[in-house]
């Protein structure tokens, strides 16, 4: 009996290494159903050491690949050159092209883990204003280059000076990164984290639009605090109506503070961009890392990461006088991390809002764009979900009212993580932040 299962186990083992030597060597997805049943079943003390000695030669070759990749980054300085121009395809066999042009930010280091608080300073963001394209860093830098170049060889980028570094100083914050990045009525603004002697915290800074230089100042201050670094604090910025813009701010991993409407912390809300007084739009979220509004629905999208598994997408259609809650941290499809939490797994039966598409494993999910069949994009309306984890974007077909899905695609980039995701009328085309190397990307409907 126990040869048999040492045997049985033996060939577990020699069958989990050679489909993961393959998958691996190919790029890893972190969605392959084939990992994820091997992971169930080997325990991660022993896949990590399949990792690390049979998976020698491919981690190496991806290595390689990526340094010398950051070689040519680096020696390209601001010129943005187009390094990658190539047709993919999605799931469903749809075509696309895709360009990636270097940006000169920080790039990730995954070996520090999801994490750590260097690597909070490499989420970078980008945003379309009119005729030229915005972008931030994690740790402040901000550069422009002409819309138009995306179709030449080189984005010819111009930094522009900001007073970021000396505001955080003068206040001896310590930065612990940016949050989106967000241009309306020829205003700048942006979410930053930092540390002070209170704690961590995140607010919303204001500028106005000068390509020469950007003089932030204090626009919204949450006064919300937590004793310890987390990446729960949210912090995307989004058009609104009635002169406002929305604001979400993650639970920040304190205990029921989602469902406490005196906290700011777990909501999304409305700010208006004269007195910068608010309104509460919706509580119970866990970590929102999408926000998008659509004017003709009156409708707010919202995406956000759940514990192992449950991320959501949001839907808020305002068709209640009640404050929709969306059920953090007492209903997740996901599961607790630690035997001490417990999560109701339907929504509804408890008064909560159910998520409108829920993804178990979790796909780190982060931007979202929604665009109907009105547009140029596509002939059917369609959102565009970013992920972080899973590198890929979702495309999800609903019917005219989304109160249905009617069919799902997946389009993945391999050794990628998307951080923002920003729609072009003009290019027709989805710009794409890719945290990795950094890039931006032009995601066009190949002809």
């Amino acid at each position: 009996m126990k040869k048999f299962f040492f045997l049985f186990l033996v060939s577990v083992l020699l069958i989990g290494s050679i489909s993961f030597y393959l998958i691996v060597d190919k790029g890893y997805d972190k969605q392959n159903k084939i990992i994820l049943l091997i992971k169930e079943i080997i325990p991660s003390s022993v896949s990590r050491k399949i990792r690390d000695t049979l998976f020698t030669i491919p981690n190496l070759r991806e290595r390689n690949n990526f340094l010398s990749l950051q070689v040519e980054k680096y020696e390209q300085g601001l010129d943005g050159s187009l390094f990658l121009n190539n047709i993919i395809k999605s799931n469903n066999n749809t075509s696309y092209n895709i360009k990636e042009f270097f940006l000169p930010f920080p790039r990730l280091d995954t070996r520090l883990g999801w994490a750590a608080t260097e690597n909070s300073r490499r989420a970078h963001y980008l945003e379309i204003v009119k005729d030229k394209v915005l972008a931030i860093s994690g740790i402040g830098q901000t550069i422009y280059f002409n819309k138009e170049n995306l179709n030449k060889k080189k984005l010819n980028q111009t930094e522009i000076k900001n007073n970021l570094k000396n505001y955080l100083s003068n206040k001896k914050y310590e930065l612990i990164g940016i949050r989106d990045l967000f241009v309306e009525d020829d205003h700048v603004y942006i979410s930053m984290q930092h540390r002070d002697p209170k704690g961590f915290t995140v607010n919303i800074y204001k500028a106005k639009l000068n390509f020469e230089e950007l003089v932030f100042k204090p626009f919204f201050l949450t006064n919300e605090y937590w004793p310890e670094y987390n990446v729960f604090s949210g912090g995307r910025i989004e058009t609104y109506k009635d002169n406002k813009i929305l604001f979400s701010i993650g639970f920040a991993s304190i205990k029921s503070a989602a469902q406490n409407k005196n906290s700011l912390l777990g909501k999304i809300i409305a700010i208006n961009k004269d007195t910068s007084k608010y309104d509460l739009i919706s509580i119970g979220h866990r970590n929102p890392q999408g926000l998008f509004y659509d004017k003709s629905l009156d409708l707010i999208i919202n995406t956000e990461h759940g514990p192992k598994g449950g991320d959501e997408i949001n839907l808020n259609f305002h068709d209640s006088k009640e404050i929709p809650n969306y059920g953090w941290d007492i209903a997740s499809y996901g599961t607790p991390y630690t035997q001490k939490d417990y999560f109701k797994k339907s929504h509804a039966k408890y008064g909560f809002v159910e998520p409108f598409r829920n993804f178990t494993p979790s796909i780190g999910i982060s931007e979202i764009v929604y665009l109907s069949k009105k547009n140029n994009f596509n002939t059917s309306n369609n959102l565009y979900a970013s992920s972080l984890r899973a590198g890929s974007i979702y495309v999800i077909n609903t019917n005219d009212d989304l109160s249905e899905i009617i069919k799902e695609d997946r389009l993945f980039f391999r050794s990628k993580r998307i951080r923002d995701l920003e729609y072009d009328e003009d290019l027709n085309a989805l710009l794409i932040l890719f945290e990795y190397t950094p890039s931006i990307g032009v995601l066009s409907l190949s002809n």
